[in-house]
């Protein structure tokens, strides 16, 4: 079998690839976010591909692309945004929902997005990202001291993040915490604006290949992600694969983390207590719900009864 794989997202795709069994032949066309790459470019590409089954990340043009030309069977991985804001964008939700109904099979990777695809593909399902645990994986905590070192490691987004929910309840306990934040995401300046007015001192971090995340995570104490969405992110597993205890929401409406111990956790207080009690026990807990769910052999292995299916 040969498994073509189209773009990616949070490098799910690049992982599975370096999971596969060694007996299954793989391709990965990539593309950039130019102009020319994600138009002409990745269509011609795609016109090239020879494989067995075709496995595209983001059901947007890439998709598109792939089942107007033919390319079956096709596997069309939902990541988020193309859901959330695709199928309400004037432009694009024609193309979204056109690669819901006649992709051959639909994956999701977050639950809070599994919904929006069952509205026009009842048979779409769940499957958890994997973690690259070879990269990403334990080391011992830094230096005790007496001030928790905090890693605000997602993009600041304060619509799709709520970065600005993470800095203000952070300010509640500034004089016990020392902030580290990583320099990228659209309201970034903006969340140094409103550090700054509520007297919180950040560290910015320079942005860093992926595998050099890790070096991050291993130099916190605790993880700080995303208060909006109810989901898990690539950075909260990640972060929980080096070792580190995460605070994030994550939502209870969701039974596929019905077994992940820190849920519902939405309000400034209680992200400040969180983040001033978390330690070895909370991470052990996390660490279990990730060994369970998100191991790239165990999502491979669901994965591969999906391509055998297929093919």
């Amino acid at each position: 079998m040969k498994i073509a794989m189209v773009n990616d997202c949070a490098y799910v795709g690049e992982t599975i690839l370096k999971f596969l069994p060694p007996d299954i032949e793989r391709v990965h066309v990539r593309r950039s976010r130019s102009l020319l790459s994600k138009t002409v470019g990745i269509a011609y590409r795609i016109l090239r591909l020879k494989g067995d089954l075709y496995h595209v990340h983001y059901l947007l043009q890439d998709c598109y692309i792939a089942s107007r030309l033919r390319k079956r069977p096709l596997v069309g991985h939902a990541h988020g945004s193309d859901l959330r804001a695709g199928l309400k964008h004037p432009l694009w939700r024609r193309v979204v929902r056109h690669n819901l109904i006649h992709c051959d099979r639909v994956l999701v990777s977050t639950p809070d997005i599994l919904g929006l695809a069952r509205q026009y593909r009842e048979d779409a399902e769940y499957l958890p990202n994997p973690v690259d645990t070879r990269i990403f994986f334990p080391k011992p905590l830094p230096d005790r001291s007496e001030r928790v070192k905090v890693l605000i490691a997602s993009n600041s987004d304060w619509s799709t993040k709520g970065t600005d929910i993470a800095i203000r309840a952070l300010s509640r306990i500034k004089d016990r915490v020392d902030v580290s934040i990583v320099r990228y995401g659209r309201d970034f300046h903006k969340t140094v604006e409103l550090a700054k007015s509520l007297g919180l001192r950040l560290r910015v971090l320079e942005r860093v290949p992926h595998e050099k995340m890790r070096e991050y995570y291993w130099s916190s104490t605790v993880v700080i992600d995303q208060f909006k969405l109810g989901s898990l992110g690539m950075v909260s597993l990640e972060a929980i694969a080096c070792g580190r205890p995460v605070i994030t929401y994550v939502s209870s409406e969701y039974p596929e983390y019905r077994d992940f111990p820190l849920k519902d956790l939405r309000t400034e207080e209680e992200i400040a207590d969180a983040v001033v009690d978390a330690g070895d026990g909370l991470w052990r807990e996390e660490y279990s719900y990730l060994q369970k769910h998100h191991r790239p052999e165990t999502v491979i292995e669901r994965l591969l009864r999906i391509y055998e299916d297929l093919t």
